[in-house]
């Protein structure tokens, strides 16, 4: 009996669904998306560090500029608490999930596995609107930021004045048609791009801290500032403790961490089950990675608060969205500062590459599983474009303000982090450990908060 064949799938459609298991092939068997080959059998702790650095160091682009318009003055102060609530809470927890998560899949799925059925189900549901504000967020703000790095450039200010929402659109336009095309995550290329714009901050930072010292009067003149304001103390930790959640932007590094583990070298005797030696590499990306944006968040806003004008932290203000690169201008010149603006523009444009190659990672393994998505989900191409026009539609709600879009961004990252202090919580708990239990517990409770 002759058998009917399959027309080939227009040239179109099978480029958009590349990487389906089953195009033009019979649908009875439930849908498995392609496996990928591996891209390279693991890179050194820091290297992969740098690759997860794109996301979390870019954020000095404009976490202290936000900081200050939610703190003010107490800005430093308010920071150090962050960085205090960064190393005793965040730290402990995802060194925590990166021993019961070796392979990447973060706290969302330790959830899954650790609750009930419909528990884990509903829960991971939640979480997963949460993490693609985070990821989109991140998208967009980064792209709005960059925008902002562009249009105040004082080279490109005249010809670029208004056009900041345009050229937000374009640059997320870019990052879509780059994923369409095809993107490999370089990690090389994130090592280059975090070794130069650290460097460039370190520069920053240093001749900031130099005009500090030398301008004897900034430091008593905001000291006697924030005491006429604030009063005692006590008091500045209580209105620090309630900008806190503003400021969170600070934390966002973490499950992108987590995420890059499979891209980390382990021990030559690893295995799937217990691969030892990426955990403690994991770990060692982790603490250093913390480590470092520690030191240049407690410095940025204390040169950035001291030095800058408060009034041109506000929204039309020459340091609103680029506080660093307003100083960066301002003492070491525009030929610097132009540089500087190169790197950061640079650097949060990959920022927006590693949450797009987060989303692609996340979305399509949950939500076609749980029957919340169609079959073709599952392939890239069509993912990018619709993760593409949200962030166009995200870029025109809030007109490429970076300020704005910080609230929904401290959202996500404060909701993930404290999925993963109660699935690390739970995890000790079934495993007898009550000290961790308690201490676990005690963090969840304060990103609850």
């Amino acid at each position: 009996m002759a058998t009917t064949e399959h027309p080939p799938p227009p040239r179109l459609r099978a480029w958009m669904l590349a990487g389906l298991s089953d195009m033009g092939k019979s649908r009875q068997a439930a849908p498995q998306p392609a496996k990928p080959e591996p891209a390279h059998k693991g890179q050194r702790w820091w290297r992969v560090m740098c690759l997860t650095g794109v996301d979390y160091f870019s954020t000095l682009g404009y976490q202290p500029g936000i900081a200050a318009l939610a703190a003010g003055l107490l800005s430093p102060v308010a920071t150090i608490v962050l960085v205090v609530v960064t190393l005793a809470g965040a730290l402990p927890v995802y060194r925590r999930v990166a021993e019961e998560s070796p392979h990447g899949e973060g706290s969302i799925a330790m959830l899954e596995r650790l609750l009930t059925f419909w528990k884990g189900k509903l829960f991971v549901l939640t979480l997963l609107g949460f993490a693609a504000t985070d990821f989109l967020i991140t998208i967009t703000l980064s792209a709005a930021d960059a925008s902002t790095h562009l249009v105040e450039n004082p080279h490109l200010a005249d010809a670029l004045h208004g056009k900041q929402v345009l050229i937000t659109l374009v640059l997320v336009a870019l990052l879509g048609a780059v994923f369409l095309k095809g993107f490999l995550e370089a990690i090389g290329v994130a090592v280059v791009l975090v070794g130069l714009y650290l460097t460039l901050n370190v520069v920053v930072v240093v001749t900031g801290l130099w005009h500090v010292v030398t301008e004897g009067h900034v430091i008593s003149d905001w000291s006697t500032a924030l005491t006429a304001e604030h009063g005692n103390v006590f008091a500045m930790v209580g209105v620090a403790l309630l900008v806190f959640p503003k400021l969170a932007l600070g934390l966002s590094g973490f499950e992108t961490g987590v995420a890059v583990m499979p891209h980390v070298k382990g021990d030559p005797g690893d295995t799937e089950e217990n691969p030892r030696g990426r955990i403690r590499g994991t770990k060692k990306l982790l603490t250093t990675a913390a480590l470092i944006m520690s030191v240049f968040l407690i410095a940025t806003s204390f040169i950035t608060t001291l030095l800058i004008p408060e009034k041109e932290f506000e929204s039309g203000g020459k340091a609103n969205g680029r506080a660093l690169a307003y100083l960066a201008h301002e003492y070491l010149g525009n030929a610097f500062g132009t540089v500087y603006d190169v790197s950061t523009i640079a650097i949060l444009w990959f920022a927006g590459a590693s949450a797009m190659a987060g989303l692609l990672n996340l979305m399509p393994r949950y939500l076609p599983r749980y029957g919340m998505a169609p079959h073709w989900a599952r392939a890239v191409r069509p993912m990018v474009i619709v993760f593409t026009l949200i962030g166009f539609l995200v870029t025109w709600i809030f007109d490429a303000d970076v300020d704005a879009q910080g609230g929904a961004y401290a959202t996500g990252v404060l909701v993930l982090i404290s999925s993963a202090a109660i699935a690390v919580t739970i995890a000790a708990r079934k495993a007898g450990q009550r000290g961790w239990t308690i201490g676990f517990a005690v963090i969840s409770v304060v990103f609850l908060y």
